[in-house]
């Protein structure tokens, strides 16, 4: 009974990490400039992976009955890399003066780097 349920939850995650991960696709191709594209890179995939790999992690433990600990080290992997990613790669299209789309109102940021050009 319990395996079942486990097995069930299992297969929800995956097929919800699933969907976020194409939605994630999605917004970088359709999405106007790269901050808006790194944007959807770093929150939807990282949660979609983490999604997909933790409906794995549950699946073998309902399925075999065991912890596969390699996957949860994937998931803190994804976790810390993904977001860090993105956010350098803002960063190095902000230093090099990347231009945004025509939405954006206001600059927060060139206060702050003014000084630091890194």
């Amino acid at each position: 009974m319990t395996t079942t349920i486990i097995i069930s939850i299992s297969l929800i995650l995956v097929i919800l990490g699933a969907l976020i991960s194409a939605l994630a696709a999605i917004g970088i191709l359709r999405l106007e400039d790269v901050y808006s594209r790194a944007h959807a890179a770093g929150k939807a995939a990282t949660l979609g992976s983490i999604l997909l790999l933790a409906g794995v992690f549950l699946f073998f433990i309902g399925k075999e009955g065991f912890a596969n600990m390699q996957l949860i080290i994937g998931i803190l992997f994804i976790l810390i890399t993904g977001p860090l990613s993105s956010h350098l790669i803002i960063k190095a299209a902000y230093n090099l003066e990347t231009p945004s789309s025509k939405r954006l109102k206001q600059d927060d940021i060139s206060e702050t780097l003014k000084d630091k050009k890194i």
